[in-house]
């Protein structure tokens, strides 16, 4: 895909075939919702900084530590720093778009006004397929902690199924208001149950263990290592959904300056405490490597986070279908048996589809990897180079606001580059990395009783 350098309009028109004029302005995507029954913009952005602190972080505490022993203390420590800074710079990126298109809705909407309709369908379909590997990474997770918690005592696909359901009634509620304070108890349980995995491999080191500043390594050991902290930050892709749902969308770089300040400290000094006292032997998800008593106070404590993150994975995916389908009709705000049903159906959907992935493939883990390279790599950081081009050129003056911002232009551009190489080496060594599982034998069986 390219971007369109030639005008498509004034900036007082809009973009999207979906937005609606009100005057001669764009109009919200949800519009005026004073007299609506089923209301969505009610999130504050304290709320929204722990929804997204909810869906991400344990993403990152489950398989940093083992990033870092792949190439060292040193490079993996400046790595998620790096990444966590430019995961805040992109993020604003992303919100100044979404503030200067208020029509949009989702990545989608965003990829119809920059790339037109090829654009909206391909970056519609990639919300939807990262969210669903998303739900079944989350539910996966869900499974490995109830067995866990119960010495291994029921079949792993029974397991799965319970989470799964509970992962579908949590995801139920229309509006992202209704889940706020879960999200809140949420991400306080994450950064408890990541606490509890330092103090425990703290009191219970790993005896002769390895710990390094750097590991020598090839670039394939290494990039595969760089895919870890990517998706630890694989939440830009709900940033137009959440902010959409805002009393004030003008508050949510305070969301993002918190998200990013909170997970990139967090990130940081988990992955440093585990692996200095767990070693290089350290698991992915590294509370396997912590003693049983320890693991299951851990996987206890999370085994909310997991399932209200794989609710907020799936409930994305619902949302940017159901607002495809109904948007601007009664339908979105009206409490209609039509709406009803297909809210129902799509969210049944995503879970029963991320269930079949995450208990029927036996790469599932890895074919999410690949997920991670391909979307994270663009809705994380590359696209957001493509908005502050846009805008620039459509909204600042065309070339000359370029040339004139040339600092903006460099790093929007060098952006857009960075997406583009994470996409395809994270593609490469996730593809090479199944190919090196299936000659050595180390794909497993799917889940059976």
């Amino acid at each position: 895909m390219a971007i369109d350098l030639e005008k498509r309009g004034t900036p007082t028109e809009p973009s999207s075939e979906s937005s609606v004029k009100e005057g001669n302005a764009q109009v919200d995507v949800f519009g005026d919702e004073e007299n609506h029954d089923i209301r969505y913009k009610t999130l504050s952005w304290q709320f929204v900084s722990a929804l997204m602190i909810a869906e991400i972080v344990s993403n990152g505490i489950l398989s940093l530590p083992n990033a870092m022993a792949v190439v060292g203390i040193v490079p993996s420590l400046v790595l998620t720093v790096f990444l966590g800074v430019f995961a805040l710079y992109t993020a604003k990126l992303l919100i100044d778009f979404k503030l200067n298109h208020p029509e949009v809705h989702n990545m989608g909407d965003a990829g119809y006004i920059i790339f037109g309709p090829i654009g909206r369908e391909v970056l519609s379909a990639g919300t939807i397929i990262f969210a669903i590997f998303g739900t079944g990474s989350e539910i996966l997770s869900g499974q490995q902690a109830l067995s866990t918690l119960s010495n291994n005592g029921l079949c792993a696909t029974i397991l799965l199924g319970i989470f799964s359901v509970a992962t579908f009634f949590v995801a139920l509620p229309r509006t992202l208001g209704r889940l706020s304070w879960l999200g809140l108890f949420s991400a306080v349980l994450i950064t408890i149950c990541g606490i509890v995995a330092m103090a425990g491999a703290g009191a219970n080191p790993t005896p002769d263990r390895v710990v390094v500043a750097t590991v020598p390594t090839n670039f394939y050991q290494a990039f595969l290592a760089v895919t870890g902290p990517v998706f630890a930050y694989a939440g830009h892709f709900m940033f137009f959904i959440l902010v959409s749902e805002m009393r004030r969308p003008e508050d949510a770089m305070k969301a993002a300056w918190v998200l990013q300040g909170f997970s990139t400290t967090f990130y940081a000094i988990f992955s440093v405490v585990i692996y200095c006292y767990l070693g290089s032997t350290v698991a992915s998800p590294a509370l396997f490597s912590l003693p049983p008593v320890w693991s299951k106070v851990a996987f206890g404590v999370g085994l909310t986070n997991f399932l209200i993150a794989g609710a907020l994975y799936s409930h994305t995916a619902a949302k940017l279908v159901l607002l495809r389908l109904f948007r601007h009709t009664h339908h979105v705000h009206s409490h209609t048996v039509l709406g009803w049903s297909v809210w129902v159906v799509l969210c049944f959907a995503a879970v029963a589809i991320a269930f079949i992935l995450a208990s029927a493939v036996p790469i599932f883990s890895y074919l999410t990897g690949i997920t991670a390279s391909v979307f994270a790599s663009w809705y994380t950081y590359g696209i957001a180079g493509f908005f502050w081009l846009y805008d620039t050129f459509y909204l600042k003056g065309g070339a000359r606001a370029l040339k004139r911002r040339w600092i903006g232009t460099t790093m929007a551009t060098l952006t857009v580059v960075a997406g583009a190489f994470i996409c395809v080496a994270g593609t490469y060594v996730s593809i090479k990395l199944i190919v090196d599982a299936y000659a050595g034998g180390l794909v497993g069986k799917p889940f059976t009783c």
